[in-house]
């Protein structure tokens, strides 16, 4: 009878110790997700932190958004130019509001962003000058998305991530035709 040697690499798999430690480490959540002081009713109210999060990108694109227009009330003839980044950021804002906190009271997430937009900022009398500060925020708010997305659960996290590289694209794109 023909002898098998036994294989010299490591099993593949959990070892028994990781799947205990695990499993303990699973129990122990359980245990103390019990011992609770607040009322469940007031956790089940309140929205997740990614909702909040969602919501807070929500307001910032809607602000943003705010901005493009006043610029480009300010000068129409930047349109061909502002026209597709403007679009791209209304979409962030709409994709940011999907499964964001709930509506308030007072009326709807798109309502506030309305709202917010509603108060225009101060655009400079020079195009150039209204560009750079257009282009000044995307970097902005990129880099705050960037800081937001190391605390957000993963799915959040990428659109975070996706949404910052294109507002670090719009600032490229807008200081470019400066050049």
């Amino acid at each position: 009878m023909p002898s098998y040697p036994t294989p010299s690499h490591a099993r593949s798999g959990p070892r028994r110790r990781s799947l205990l430690t695990g499993a303990a480490g699973a129990a122990g959540a359980v245990l103390l997700s019990g011992c609770s002081d607040s009322d469940s009713t007031d956790a089940d109210e309140r929205p997740s932190a990614a909702a909040r999060l969602r919501a807070q990108a929500a307001k910032d694109s809607g602000e943003l958004l705010g901005r493009y227009d006043a610029v480009l009330a300010a000068h129409p003839s930047l349109a061909g130019r502002l026209d597709p980044l403007r679009a791209e950021v209304k979409r962030h804002e709409a994709v940011f509001a999907e499964g964001s906190a709930p509506p308030s009271p007072t009326g709807s997430l798109s309502v506030s962003a309305s709202a917010s937009r509603a108060r225009k900022p101060a655009v400079p009398k020079d195009e150039k000058d209204a560009v750079r500060e257009l282009a000044k925020a995307e970097r902005e708010l990129a880099k705050q998305r960037g800081s937001a997305l190391l605390d957000a659960p993963a799915e959040l996290a990428r659109l975070l991530a996706s949404v910052a590289a294109a507002g670090a694209a719009h600032a490229y794109l807008l200081t470019e035709g400066d050049k």
